[in-house]
């Protein structure tokens, strides 16, 4: 992947200034073999090592997109993993405002989609299934909508998927399939949107970022551009092939990360949350 990556760059090892992992949250197998890599590709030349926040490379993303993009601003991390909002500040620093009190949107996704029968991941599968369906003919909770605060929940969500489903006549669901993932669907983006707008009047952001692999879907993408264009608020949504995870976002975080010098970071270790 290395080699790859060099050659598709048109640079050798010899070129590299520093190089930059990631080191948390995650899959804790993955992270540590990440980071023996990086280290070991760091250490060989006596380079400084940067020690990415996974979430922090998601947020920069947006740079990729948009290099003018500066703070202050709002950002949504929404993936398979984790539903949050930040406050980016004018140093680059996040602080949290709100999370999901359960399942990540993503994870939502993807257990949706493994009920209604469809594949995965689940986030396209649906939006493809959605195709044509009336999202208001199923009517599916948005949990914390009144709550004054900026926390999200989909638990509540899967368990009414659920029982629609075990209501529904035998040989119903694929009459009903485009009309339960477009319902299902609009829940999730309604909760993303409705607390993303929250949290950008509330600090009074000029711009909003929304980052992760919710990010890449086309609801929520129009949502959003409609609620911006009424409001004149700035929206910055990287291309789907930077919303999922991938290397291109961490490279873009490590010039707001501080680097670990050579050889320190021999004691790094990676960390799952």
């Amino acid at each position: 992947m290395v080699e790859k990556a060099l050659e598709e760059a048109g640079a050798g090892l010899d070129d590299l200034r520093g190089v930059a992992v990631t080191v948390r949250p995650g899959l804790i197998g993955a992270l540590l073999v990440g980071v023996a890599a990086a280290k070991g590709l760091a250490y060989a030349r006596r380079l400084p090592l940067y020690p990415v926040n996974h979430l922090e490379g998601h947020v920069a993303a947006a740079y990729l997109t948009e290099p003018d993009l500066e703070p202050p601003f709002v950002a949504l991390i929404a993936s398979g993993g984790h539903t949050a909002l930040y406050a980016v500040d004018a140093g680059y620093g996040m602080r949290l405002l709100g999370e999901t009190l359960d399942d990540a949107a993503g994870e939502a996704l993807d257990k949706g989609a493994r009920m209604l029968g469809l594949g995965f991941p689940g986030g396209p599968a649906i939006s493809r299934a959605a195709a044509g369906g009336d999202p208001g003919r199923h009517e599916f909770p948005v949990a914390l909508k009144d709550k004054n605060n900026l926390d999200f929940s989909f638990s509540g969500l899967k368990t009414s998927l659920l029982y629609k489903l075990k209501a529904l006549e035998e040989g119903r669901l694929r009459e009903e399939l485009p009309h339960l993932a477009a319902g299902y669907e609009a829940a999730v983006v309604e909760a993303l949107v409705r607390k993303l707008l929250r949290a950008a009047e509330r600090h009074e952001a000029p711009a909003l970022v929304v980052a992760g692999g919710v990010a890449a879907n086309a609801r929520l993408r129009e949502r959003l551009e409609r609620e911006c264009g009424t409001r004149s608020a700035r929206l910055v949504v990287p291309p789907p092939a930077l919303c999922t995870d991938n290397a291109a976002m961490i490279g873009a975080a490590a010039p707001y990360t501080v680097p670990v010098p050579y050889p320190e970071y021999l004691a790094l270790n990676a960390r799952s949350v």
